[in-house]
């Protein structure tokens, strides 16, 4: 994504695990870091007062869903659940035409942007126009994402079933991928026109209620027959569960180790209601957790128990899911703090050293991007140049020190510390930092 090399320096750069003085990163063609280290090279880009960390990695958006932001707020006596959200979100699907689509996939974008996002992945299930036919959806996520500058993980979703052995309603057309053959057709056609230097793809199931378990271990197998990652909706609600056991005699985790070849490429996401047994299971096989706190808080889903995940090895990682509020810097605080509501205790997430804060930048960096399969999250030889830059005269890290400056982002800040990410080498938006 840059046609020139490049030598950045800022003040501070997060590397194995620490911020650490005056370190330069050489970027090659096409974006990736070639050399990290003291190198006493002439920089191109000096950045001072400021501290560079790995950018962001969203492992789950429905961008689409940005389009709900202050709808279905207000409630009835007798409350609401997700379930009553969901008719909300149906209602938006049915408004939206090809360029309303657009519109909000790429306002999406740009916001994780500037929240210091630069991988998304798009679990993509709103396939069709009005039409409820041909798939011309998904070459318009595509296309924000190009537009927006980035970096995605297509994960192109089947979506067969309304919910465990029910017909889809006339609210779900739009989701509807009619067979294997005919998913795998489309996967196929749109593997051959991803931009390569931004763009892969991956396969995602919906859901249990939306996939039936024979198609479930094809679009697996698929996945591995590609060497794809392979991400589903897991666990999120109670109903689920419930239906899933009444069909078939277990729950949805339980029912995912037993039919597939659950490894490091598969994704649960949400785990809300898993049990520490199914999750050990789970954990121990490879798997990853992808937990999404603002919009489980916003959707009333539940509370994981992100503690018990850790103990039993799941690499956590974080996503914005219905992209309610866009802030990678909250979904991180809010893990943490959840748990702190919920066990009455403090530094619930923490590392071997007892450190929350880079446990927390772990899982919207590093673990994301092993979720999604991308040479990202880290500042290091061989990855991508993707970053994330802080701005030290925030006042909201006001005092900082070097060893305060991640804890003060992550509890006492938000993205106005960020200034600009760079994605492929490239900064965005307009705001490249000018040679000193």
């Amino acid at each position: 994504m840059t046609d020139r090399s490049q030598i950045i320096e800022a003040d501070w750069t997060w590397i194995d695990g620490a911020f650490k003085p005056n370190i330069q990163i050489v970027v090659t063609p096409p974006g990736r870091i070639e050399h990290v280290g003291t190198l006493d090279l002439k920089p191109g880009h000096r950045l001072r007062d400021r501290a560079l960390i790995p950018g962001f990695i969203n492992a789950h958006s429905h961008a689409f869903q940005r389009g709900l932001r202050g709808l279905g707020e207000r409630f009835p006596a007798e409350g609401a659940s997700f379930w009553t959200w969901r008719e909300h979100m149906y209602r938006l699907v049915d408004r939206l035409d090809a360029d309303a689509f657009y519109d909000l996939t790429h306002q999406a974008y740009r916001e994780m942007l500037a929240a210091g996002i630069t991988t998304v992945g798009e679990f993509h299930y709103l396939h069709h126009d009005e039409s409820n036919d041909g798939f011309r959806f998904d070459e318009v996520v595509l296309t924000a994402a190009k537009d927006a500058g980035i970096r995605l993980v297509l994960l192109q979703t089947y979506y067969r079933t309304g919910g465990i052995n029910a017909p889809m309603s006339n609210a779900q057309q739009r989701f509807a991928t009619p067979s294997t053959a005919a998913f795998r057709c489309q996967l196929e056609r749109l593997t051959s026109v991803l931009d390569s230097e931004s763009q892969s793809i991956g396969l995602a199931a919906h859901s249990i209620r939306a996939v039936p378990p024979d198609d479930l271990v094809e679009l697996h197998r698929m996945s591995r027959e590609f060497g794809m990652v392979f991400h589903m909706h897991v666990e999120e609600q109670r109903q689920e569960i419930a239906d899933c056991y009444a069909a078939y005699g277990r729950t949805p985790m339980a029912l995912l180790n037993e039919r597939l070849h659950v490894d490091e490429r598969f994704t649960a996401v949400h785990g809300t209601h898993t049990s520490s047994e199914d999750m050990n299971q789970f954990a121990k096989r490879g798997g990853n957790i992808c937990l999404c706190p603002l919009t489980e808080a916003n959707l009333g889903d539940g509370m994981a128990d992100a503690p018990g995940m850790l103990q039993s090895g799941a690499n956590i990682c974080l996503g914005t899911d219905s992209n309610v509020r866009i802030s990678m810097v909250e979904e991180m605080r809010w893990l943490e703090y959840a748990q702190r509501l919920r066990h009455e205790s403090r530094g619930c997430c923490r590392n071997d050293r007892g450190e929350v804060a880079p446990l927390l930048l772990g899982a919207a960096s590093e673990n994301g991007a092993r979720s999604l399969g991308v040479p990202a999250g880290r500042i290091k030889p061989g990855m991508q140049a993707d970053f994330a830059l802080l701005n030290l005269s925030t006042g909201s890290l006001s005092g900082w020190k070097p060893e305060t400056i991640l804890d003060a982002l992550i509890f006492g800040s938000d993205s106005d510390a960020i200034e600009a990410v760079c994605v492929g080498g490239r900064w965005i938006p307009a705001l490249e930092p000018a040679p000193h």
